[in-house]
């Protein structure tokens, strides 16, 4: 862990990354990829000691309330976090100047601010977002190491839910070869049933690759699943997108098996609604032209 004074922590999109760098340790994280430009050791962490106070600044001069991105480059709820508790501090600002809030992580340490959740979620729009890729907690300890045990995330979803927070799981990735099976889908599915949530994120079966993420990937892969980086190299090359041959067959039972049960499977407008500012003490919802002015 490395602090940093940093310049700004808002993105022109609203995004937010307290940290950069991440120890969740997934096997297939395209932030390791070298177009994002982080320089040493991913597993450093940069912390933004300022953050808290950068973020006040910024929410305080903004002419119109929004939804505040965070988790799209590293998980906002790492280890360091439980230490430093910079996002419950930035959590009080969003909630205090009335903002949204779209959170992805795979941690359950993020019950620790459900307080702060519920009260964003009762004034404005509150939004988690929780991956989901496998059934089996021996193989998601292998693709991603040091994020919560399936069966805590499906706990801490359903303690979300229950709490008024907005739910969202994304399903992915799935590996071509190694958890991308029809069973496995299925299995996912099942644990999705359970949650309930309001939608579901999966734009195909497979996996994105860049240059600095696939090297790592591929020494993942020679350690955990021997001889399986060979078989990446022959079936996708460079390619960014690493569709699995099983896509075009599972793809519709996903969006059947959603439909069915009411749940939101429409990529754009998830994507759509994850933006969306709502304001629930007047009524009001803003577009995303004027979310994004």
């Amino acid at each position: 862990m490395r602090e940093k004074e940093a310049k700004t922590v808002l993105t022109p999109q609203n995004g937010m990354n307290i940290y950069r760098g991440c120890t969740v340790g997934c096997i297939c994280c395209d932030p390791r990829s070298k177009c994002y430009r982080f320089a040493g050791d991913f597993e450093d962490v940069e912390v933004k000691i300022n953050g808290p106070a950068l973020l006040e600044k910024s929410l305080n001069s903004k002419r119109r309330r929004c939804m505040i991105g965070v988790g799209s480059m590293s998980d906002p709820y790492q280890p360091v976090e439980k230490e430093l508790q910079l996002m419950r501090k930035c959590l009080h600002h969003i909630h205090y100047y009335g903002f949204g809030l779209a959170v992805e992580t795979r941690s359950d340490l993020i019950l620790r601010d459900l307080d702060y959740l519920k009260n964003i979620s009762e004034k404005a729009k509150c939004v988690c977002i929780m991956p989901l890729n496998t059934a089996e907690e021996a193989l998601s300890a292998i693709l991603e190491p040091s994020a919560a045990s399936v069966r805590s995330r499906v706990e801490t979803l359903k303690t979300l839910k229950a709490a008024g927070v907005t739910t969202i799981v994304s399903m992915g990735p799935f590996l071509p070869f190694i958890n991308d099976s029809k069973e496995t889908i299925q299995e996912v599915l099942k644990l999705v049933e359970e949650i309930m949530p309001f939608g579901v994120l999966c734009k195909f079966i497979g996996c994105k690759l860049r240059d600095g993420s696939r090297e790592y990937f591929y020494e993942m892969l020679d350690k955990h699943f021997p001889g399986m980086s060979k078989r990446y190299d022959e079936a996708f090359g460079k390619e960014f997108d690493c569709i699995s041959e099983n896509n075009q067959e599972l793809m519709p039972m996903i969006r059947s098996f959603l439909t069915e049960r009411g749940i939101q499977f429409d990529q754009e407008r998830l994507r759509t609604f994850m933006k969306g500012f709502e304001d629930k003490l007047t009524g009001e919802q803003l577009s995303l032209e004027e979310i994004i002015a």
